[in-house]
C-alpha cells in the first residue's frame, strides 16, 4: 500500500500551484505544488516577493530620508558698511565621488545674508542645508565672501547628523570676492593619513596646497596666503644712493635664512635687489596727528601671508613694547646722570636691581627741583623724538597715560614670587644659567 509522505493534519492545509517550476530542470518537476508556509499570511510592509525559475528573491524597499543641517558659522566682529544685501555662499563638499561618474558630487549651496546675532566680538549666522541621503559624509565646505571687505571666519558647525555635530575649525581670513574669485576651503576637523584620504578630497588637497606654495611668479598681495620664500635682496636703496646699497642675505656667499618671497619690481641700479615700497619706510609719510597707522590691515609694505600677520591689538603691543625696550636702554643713563643711583653701571647691591622695579622712580613725583628740570627735560626729548621720527602719536598719548611705568622694567615672575630668592645658592645658579649672557661653568678646587 503506498503512503503517502503527509500527514492527515497537514493534508488539511492548502496548497498552490506556482506559474513556473520550482526546481530548476527540464522545465518539469517531480511535485509541482508546495505547501503555502503560514509565515506568507502575514502582510509585511516595503516587503515584496517574486519567483523565478532559479530563485526566489526577498527585496527590502526602505525609503531613506533627506537630513536637514543647520550651519552656525562664528565670524570675528567686523565694522560693516556693507549693504544689507551682502552675504557669503556657503556649500558642502561630499567626502566621496559619484560612483556612477567617478566626478566630485553636486555641491550643496546655501547663501547667508549679513545678519547676526552678536556675543561679545563675535557674531553668529545661521542657514541651512538639506542633504540627500546619497551624499555621504561632508568632507569639506566652501566659502565665498560677497563683502567688499575680508572676514575672519573661526568656525562652522553642523547640527542634525545622527552621530553629532561635525565641527571646521577655520580661524582664517576669507578675501572677499572682488579681490579674489577663488572660493575658499575648509576641511573638517578630521584628519586623514596621505593613502587613507576619501577621494572627494584628495584633488581638493591637492589644489590647496599649490595654494599655499605658489607659483613664484608676480607680486604678491596682501590677502594671499602664498608660503613662498627668497633671499634678503631688499636691505639698502641702491637707487636712492650707492652708499646705501647693500649685498644680498642669503646664498653661498652670505649664508642666512629666507625670508617670505614679495616679487617686487627689481632696482634699476642693481638687478639683484628689490625695490622697497614707499610705505615701509616711516620717513616716507607723514601720518596725520589724529590717524592710527594700525588702522589698515597691513602695518608695511613687508609681505606675510594674511593668517600670520599680527592683529591690530597684537601690533599696537608689539609697538609699544618696542618702545618699552628703547627706553629701557636710555634707563641707565638717565639714571646715572640724573638720579645718580648706578655708579660705573653697576648694581652696587639687591636693593639696586630691586629699585628697577618698585615705584621709588616716577616722572610725576621728583623729590627735588632740579630732579623735576631734568625728569621735565627728558620728557620732551622723548615726546620730540618719537613724534619727528615715527610721526604716531597715539604713541605717545600712550606714555602719557602710563608714564609712571614706562621707565621701570616688569617685575619678573620669580620676584614676584619670593623677592629673596635670588639669596638662595641655587635660584641665583639657576637664574645665571639661564641669562643672556651665561656665566662659563669651572670646577670649583680648593
Amino acid at each position: 500500500m503506498l503512503k503517502t509522505p503527509f500527514s492527515q493534519a497537514d493534508s488539511a492545509r492548502s496548497f498552490f500551484i506556482l506559474h513556473k517550476p520550482f526546481l530548476a530542470g527540464n522545465g518539469t518537476a517531480s511535485f509541482p505544488a508546495i505547501r503555502r508556509r503560514q509565515s506568507f499570511h502575514k502582510k509585511h510592509k516595503n516587503c515584496s516577493v517574486r519567483s523565478t525559475s532559479s530563485n526566489i528573491q526577498a527585496v527590502l524597499n526602505t525609503t531613506e530620508k533627506s537630513i536637514k543641517v543647520k550651519a552656525i558659522v562664528t565670524v570675528g566682529w567686523f565694522m560693516n558698511s556693507d549693504n544689507s544685501d551682502k552675504f557669503f555662499l556657503l556649500e558642502l563638499v561630499s567626502a566621496h565621488l559619484d560612483p556612477k561618474t567617478g566626478q566630485e558630487k553636486a555641491r550643496i549651496k546655501d547663501s547667508v545674508i549679513s545678519f547676526g546675532r552678536e556675543e561679545g566680538e563675535e557674531v553668529k549666522y545661521e542657514c541651512r542645508f538639506v542633504i540627500p541621503p546619497d551624499f555621504g559624509d561632508v568632507g569639506a565646505i566652501s566659502v565665498e565672501n560677497e563683502h567688499d571687505k575680508e572676514m575672519f571666519f573661526k568656525n562652522i558647525v553642523l547640527e542634525g547628523f545622527p552621530n553629532g555635530p561635525v565641527n571646521i575649525t577655520c580661524n582664517s581670513w576669507v578675501h572677499s570676492k572682488s579681490d579674489n574669485p577663488d572660493k575658499r576651503i575648509f576641511f573638517t576637523n578630521k584628519s586623514y593619513l596621505p593613502s587613507d584620504t576619501p577621494n572627494g578630497l584628495k584633488t581638493l588637497r591637492q589644489e590647496e596646497l599649490e595654494i599655499l606654495r605658489g607659483t613664484g611668479v608676480g607680486e604678491r598681495k596682501t590677502f594671499e596666503r602664498i608660503y613662498d620664500y627668497d633671499k634678503y635682496n631688499d636691505l639698502g636703496h641702491p637707487d636712492s644712493s650707492k652708499e646705501l646699497a647693500r649685498p644680498v642675505l642669503g646664498g653661498k656667499e652670505h649664508p642666512y635664512p629666507r625670508r617670505c618671497r614679495t616679487g617686487r619690481h627689481r632696482s634699476d641700479k642693481d638687478p639683484l635687489s628689490e625695490k622697497k615700497a614707499d610705505n615701509e619706510d616711516p620717513l616716507s609719510e607723514k601720518k596725520g596727528d589724529n590717524e592710527d597707522p594700525l588702522a589698515e590691515k597691513k602695518s608695511s609694505g613687508v609681505y606675510v601671508p594674511r593668517d600670520e600677520e599680527f592683529s591690530k591689538v597684537k601690533q599696537q603691543t608689539f609697538t609699544a613694547n618696542t618702545v618699552l625696550s628703547f627706553l629701557h636702554a636710555l634707563q641707565p643713563s638717565i639714571i646715572e646722570s640724573a638720579l645718580g643711583i648706578i655708579d660705573n653701571k653697576t648694581f652696587p647691591s639687591f636693593t639696586a636691581i630691586d629699585s628697577l622695579f618698585p615705584e621709588e622712580l616716577s616722572l610725576d613725583t621728583p623729590k627735588e627741583g632740579f630732579v623735576q628740570s631734568i625728569l621735565q627735560w627728558i620728557r620732551e626729548f622723548i615726546k620730540g623724538l618719537l613724534q619727528s621720527i615715527l610721526r604716531w602719536d597715539w604713541i605717545w598719548k600712550l606714555i602719557k597715560v602710563g608714564r609712571d611705568y614706562f621707565f621701570r622694567f616688569k617685575t619678573p615672575k620669580m620676584i614676584k614670587r619670593d623677592r629673596f630668592s635670588w639669596f638662595r645658592d641655587d635660584e641665583f645658579s639657576r637664574q645665571t644659567l639661564a641669562g643672556l649672557n651665561p656665566c662659563s661653568i669651572q670646577l670649583v678646587t680648593v
